[in-house]
């Protein structure tokens, strides 16, 4: 069985990935996240099959000089720990180094560009495309700015 890993940052971004629940169960998966008051409740529901990463947000860039390093070496940990054949990401800043970490490894990507964008690029999606084995977008529209995509219509 294919082991996959389901990483993105919290907030949309997660909600996005939670819907792709219905295949989780196809694979030998791992989810993961960053740590915040409003999903560390996700604890209940996938048990040993979900782990942290420390939240940071480029709002508070001090702290994310911070932060943002740590995940990456964390991000190595996990890669190592749990081993994944694929990577599926919907994005933002706390998926990237993990994307990076498993192209080093010769892993799959499968990168899905958020729903909230139909005319621009995300920042991740820009610095993940060029690597990505799959991209994904949500809007007809995107495949203008990433020629190379697959439209795959809303994952809502």
């Amino acid at each position: 069985m294919k082991k996959v890993m389901f990483i993105s940052s919290t907030g949309g971004h997660l909600s996005e990935l939670l819907q792709l629940k219905r295949i989780f169960s196809n694979y030998d998966y791992h989810i993961v996240t960053e740590k915040t008051k409003s999903n560390i409740s996700l604890i209940k529901q996938y048990h040993d099959r979900i782990s942290f990463l420390a939240y940071g947000t480029k709002h508070n860039l001090f702290v994310y000089a911070f932060v943002f390093p740590w995940n990456c070496f964390k991000s190595i940990a996990l890669f190592f720990k749990y081993r994944p054949d694929v990577v599926v990401t919907t994005g933002a800043h706390t998926a990237v180094p993990m994307c990076y970490i498993a192209k080093l490894f010769r892993k799959k990507i499968i990168f899905i560009e958020t729903f909230a964008n139909i005319h621009t690029r995300t920042l991740s999606g820009r610095i993940v495309y060029p690597i990505a084995d799959v991209f994904v977008v949500q809007w007809e529209s995107m495949l203008e700015l990433y020629p190379k995509a697959i439209y795959g219509g809303w994952i809502f």
